[in-house]
């Protein structure tokens, strides 16, 4: 590298929701000048595509039928992240409630998995000069090469807490049932469950706020990149 230009890194940060992991994940590649993806946003998007195009999300072989069919783009600028499906911007859509309850089954389903998996390897190997991915298999499966995995936790309550910061209105106890169970369903499916890999730093955010958590997380990059 020229004149001691920093060395491309791939970050990998998983956990489960409510951990401040999109916000975290954004802010330091930001900080660093990495590329960001946001993989649960890709989930999102085939399971947004799915209600659209009537599927039954409850039957797995009619969503393995089709998952290869929308064209999922995600943009990568951690100030700006973008994603399409067939060329509509699905930002917003993805975020409802109508595909909060309907993800995980959709991403279950093994097809679903290997497809997008595809997609995020893609998106990691173009990243010339490193990036951020933020999941719930990244370490593990996705990218176990990683330069550097984190696994954010939280207490539940913590968890639900902030989940409700951002659904404005909803019920705390509702938020926390709903963690749990998205947890719960995430962690014991078959392929790709949200596990921490063996050589993860585990990050607890309970305590901390989102500007400690950030900086935590930045001076491990850091760290690993002087490492190199």
């Amino acid at each position: 590298m020229e004149n001691g230009a920093a060395q491309p890194v791939i970050v990998a940060i998983d956990g489960p929701a409510g951990t401040g992991k999109s916000s975290t994940s954004k802010a330091v590649a930001t900080q660093l000048g990495l590329s960001y993806l946001d993989t649960g946003a890709q989930y999102r998007a085939i399971t947004w595509w799915m209600v659209t195009n009537a599927i039954d999300v409850d039957d797995p072989s009619a969503i393995a039928a089709v998952a290869g069919k929308p064209e999922i783009v995600s943009g990568t600028d951690p100030a700006n992240p973008t994603i399409t499906v067939d060329g509509v911007d699905v930002s917003a859509p993805i975020r409802t409630q109508e595909v909060s309850s309907r993800v995980s089954a959709v991403s279950a389903v093994p097809e679903v998995r290997a497809r997008i998996t595809e997609l995020q390897r893609a998106v990691a190997a173009g990243a010339e000069g490193g990036i951020v991915v933020e999941g719930r298999d990244i370490g593990t499966t996705v990218l176990p090469d990683a330069d550097l995995k984190i696994f954010l936790t939280a207490s539940a309550e913590a968890r639900a807490a902030r989940r409700n910061g951002e659904l404005k209105g909803a019920d705390v106890n509702a938020t926390r049932e709903a963690l749990m169970k998205r947890d719960a369903a995430d962690s014991s499916r078959k392929t790709s469950p949200l596990a921490k890999a063996d050589d993860a730093v585990e990050v607890d955010t309970t305590e901390l706020t989102l500007t400690q958590v950030i900086e935590c997380v930045v001076t491990l990059v850091e760290e690993k990149r002087a490492g190199k």
